[in-house]
């Protein structure tokens, strides 16, 4: 479940999903998404032996991480910062984020998160660039974690949310920042620093989500994977 969701690689369909599985799949979320993180520090290894632009190198890189996952987090993060400036209805918000389009606040979003993502990606290094994927996946057990609740009773969100208790959350978190430490090339302590940031913001993301939309969605999930990968980029940037 955890890669046929997050990555397009083939893989045989789960025989059942129930809450034991989603929430497996979001805990495992980091190790599924290894094949999109090597490809994105693999472009920004490549980029800097053929002295390819720093921009472009960058661009590449995410392109193909939005190439590996279908796109699947970057359409949350627009469905959601539409829903969010839609309305203060919650079941108006909830309709504009099922709807296929992306109106004006859901693209400047987009843009801006994408020059974010871009702009820190531009002076990291190879492991950084998959270190930052990689911690953006890992927020999705917090977003999951027990207590969470599903802001629609069906759909991506209605499948994960709660799944993953809460200490299983935690032992992610505390894994990629003792995981982050060994980054080589920056001091000990960005690292870690990179995964707080990251789950702050995504953590912020998701309080403001289940206040107004009175909890969450696939797309919010993608949004907060989104933002904390911005986050992380930008902490682990040179």
């Amino acid at each position: 479940m955890a890669v046929g969701t997050l990555t397009t690689v083939p893989v045989p369909a789960p025989r059942v999903i129930d809450r034991w599985v989603a929430g497996r799949a979001m805990v495992l979320a980091p190790l599924a998404a290894i094949p999109l993180a090597a490809a994105a520090g693999g472009i920004v290894w490549a980029g800097s032996a053929a002295g390819l632009p720093a921009l472009a190198t960058a661009a590449l890189a995410l392109g193909a991480v939005a190439l590996g996952s279908r796109g699947l987090h970057l359409d949350g993060l627009a469905d959601t910062a539409d829903g969010l400036g839609a309305s203060y209805d919650r079941a108006k918000a909830l309709d504009v984020m099922r709807r296929g389009d992306s109106g004006p606040t859901g693209v400047a979003t987009l843009v801006l998160v994408l020059l974010l993502q871009v702009g820190a990606l531009t002076a990291a290094n190879p492991l950084t660039a998959a270190a930052g994927v990689l911690v953006g996946r890992c927020t999705l057990s917090m977003a999951c974690a027990r207590g969470v609740p599903p802001a629609r009773p069906e759909g991506l969100g209605a499948t994960v949310a709660g799944s993953v208790p809460r200490t299983a959350a935690l032992a992610v978190g505390v894994a990629a920042a003792a995981l982050a430490v060994l980054l080589p090339g920056l001091p000990w302590w960005r690292g870690p620093l990179a995964v707080l940031l990251a789950y702050g913001v995504a953590g912020a993301l998701l309080w403001r989500c289940t206040k107004r939309l009175g909890g969450i969605t696939g797309d919010v999930l993608g949004a907060g994977v989104e933002a904390a990968v911005a986050s992380a980029l930008l902490a682990l940037s040179t």
